[in-house]
């Protein structure tokens, strides 16, 4: 039996705190471990409890989340850490990607997408928020362009523009091929959550909401 992921909450607002808690609280397979509203002292609960994931709200006092983020990875980079915040500017979101953020989620997002963004990274697999994909994708094509125009350009890079992970590359090409989810799950040797977590990835960096637009978008990009 799989066990429950375990959640540490840092969030300075006491009402958001709290509605993440009722939230998640509310799924079966997801516990909340701890809570706090100071960014220091979310580093050190973090590695004292080691939770499977951190929800970092970026607007804390003492330090802040990109640098409390930081930290965490640095002792223990084996913790998951999903940035939660209502900023979506440029610095923050690449600071904190920077910083090892495993997830990027707004504050806007639906309880459904917060669920789903934790149990997302605590599986690897990564979670960026459809609100900031085009923000990080149309950043990476103009850093690709740049190097292009001075002759500089890794072709590598064409098949990570949308920063997709290696496993992920192996399940959009099982997607392209036509393969259901159990079919990738058995022909990978993973479960069926992962790979739906991987499907469901795949079609956030992609920013399309289907597996056939996630198929149009690989075969005119050259992904596969």
């Amino acid at each position: 039996m799989a066990k429950n992921i375990r959640v540490l909450i840092v969030e300075d607002h006491d009402m958001a705190r709290m509605g993440l808690s009722v939230i998640l609280g509310s799924c079966a397979d997801i516990d909340v471990i701890d809570m706090s509203a100071d960014g220091k002292e979310g580093v050190d609960k973090a590695l004292e409890l080691l939770p499977d994931v951190v929800i970092m709200d970026i607007g804390l006092p003492t330090i802040d989340g990109i640098e409390a983020t930081k930290r965490i990875k640095m002792s223990n980079s084996q913790i998951k850490v999903l940035m939660y915040t209502s900023r979506e500017g440029d610095d923050d979101i690449f600071d904190s990607f920077k910083a090892g953020a495993d997830g990027y989620i707004t504050k806007g997002a639906t309880s459904e997408q917060t669920v789903a963004a934790v149990k997302a990274v605590s599986e690897g697999a990564g979670w960026l928020d459809p609100a900031i994909a085009k923000v990080v994708l149309t950043n990476i094509r103009r850093g690709n362009e740049n190097l292009e125009r001075r002759g500089e350009i890794n072709y590598k890079l064409g098949k990570n523009l949308y920063g997709l992970t290696e496993r992920e590359m192996e399940v959009l090409a099982l997607i392209v091929d036509g393969l259901t989810n159990p079919q990738i799950s058995e022909k990978l040797v993973i479960s069926i959550s992962t790979t739906k977590t991987h499907v469901h990835s795949i079609l956030q960096k992609l920013y399309v909401n289907s597996r056939s637009k996630a198929i149009s978008t690989a075969m005119k990009e050259g992904l596969v």
